[in-house]
């Protein structure tokens, strides 16, 4: 990836370095929140900073450096990092690691390493789209053909990054008239056929994630990526799944400083037992997580290649159960200040509980339940 003349990735991505790209990007956040646009002054100082190479594979790497994959350790805690300066950069982050992987793993050549060098070159970003549109929203994504060529045409929701990504990785139905079956993974070039609804996304969290409802017109396809299927293969999909929840984390971190300052501030240091009790179970709550986490990137970065599918589901439904335990804890012990003058709190709460529901969780911990009560059963 681009960076200063005469350093490493290492060194541009030493937490020294990364600060002030941080900063940078919390500085900014209360803004872009208030004047929702695609967050293009915090990927241009991620592009500096190396950030957005960090998914690629070892082999992908500048002249003169050390090729290896970053560890998944490091990848998650930047990522981590960056949700919590902004919750909404950290949202485009997640899917462009995702859909990095996912290129390196299964698009052919030359396709490949055209894409991945432009990925450390910093010339593109990625988004992945898996989210149909309701009825009424329009017709689901679906391949078709033009001039004998593959094309997308029909609609995806939640994009995130739609007015800002130069590459999307969807999930599109087979073409009329195929045999019923599982999605494809269609990677495609972002270009004048594709048309951005900017009216859809009107949440009040995550406001310049730009997560807009997408059509596409005729949109020319890059690549069919893998099987139909392909976007559950493991072990990319658990790894995505606790790849989010990293996400979660980072915007749980800027709810629990933005609560203890409050807190500090209110008291003068000197707090009573009930908000002594509030803080200390916030501080129980990111601790928990920590501790999955930690867990998660260790597993990843012993074998890249070994589903992480066993803890994955118990990581994300403890990591979101605690996000909201901090969440509830803040909001009790702040009161309504932070709310009234949207605060980082207040930012941080609309940002975790718009993300937070975008997941379903309980199917998947339904459905572990039910598989170990009939193994029991026999």
């Amino acid at each position: 990836m681009k960076g200063s003349p005469g350093k490493s990735r290492e060194a541009l991505l030493s937490p020294d370095a990364l600060r002030p790209v941080l900063d940078e990007i919390y500085e900014g956040a209360a803004e872009r929140d208030a004047h929702p646009d695609f967050p293009h002054a915090p990927f241009r100082a991620l592009v500096r900073a190396g950030v957005l190479g960090m998914a690629l594979p070892e082999e992908i790497t500048s002249p003169g450096e050390r090729p290896r994959r970053f560890p998944f350790s490091e990848e998650w805690s930047t990522l981590r990092a960056v949700s919590k300066a902004d919750g909404s950069v950290g949202r485009i982050l997640d899917g462009h690691f995702n859909g990095t992987e996912r290129v390196a793993a299964l698009a052919p050549e030359p396709l490949r390493s055209r894409e991945l060098e432009e990925i450390a070159a910093g010339r593109l970003l990625l988004g992945v789209w898996g989210a149909d549109p309701i009825p009424g929203e329009g017709e689901p994504a679906r391949l078709s053909k033009a001039g004998g060529e593959p094309v997308v045409e029909g609609t995806k929701t939640f994009c995130s990054g739609a007015t800002g990504v130069d590459r999307a990785l969807i999930l599109a139905r087979p073409p009329e008239g195929s045999p019923p079956g599982p999605p494809l993974l269609v990677y495609l070039a972002l270009d004048e056929s594709v048309e951005v609804d900017r009216n859809w996304f009107r949440g009040a969290g995550m406001r310049a994630s730009e997560s807009h409802r997408v059509i596409f017109h005729g949109t020319p396809v890059l690549a069919i990526l893998g099987e139909p299927g392909e976007l559950a293969r493991e072990p990319y999909f658990n790894r995505d799944a606790i790849r989010t929840a990293f996400c979660w984390a980072g915007m749980s971190d800027r709810a629990v400083d933005a609560a203890l300052d409050t807190l500090a501030a209110k008291t003068g240091g000197e707090p009573d037992e009930a908000l002594s009790l509030a803080a200390g179970r916030i501080l129980e709550a990111q601790a928990t997580i920590d501790r999955w986490l930690e867990h998660a990137a260790r597993a990843a970065d012993a074998d890249p290649t070994a589903s992480l599918s066993p803890f994955a589901i118990h990581l994300r439904e403890r990591v979101a159960r605690c996000c909201r335990e901090i969440l509830d804890e803040a909001a009790r012990a702040c009161g309504s200040r932070p709310f009234a003058v949207a605060d980082d709190l207040d930012r941080a709460r609309r940002d975790l509980e718009l993300f937070l529901l975008q997941h379903r969780l309980e199917p998947a911990l339904a459905r572990a339940g039910r598989e170990e009560i009939r193994r029991r059963a026999g």
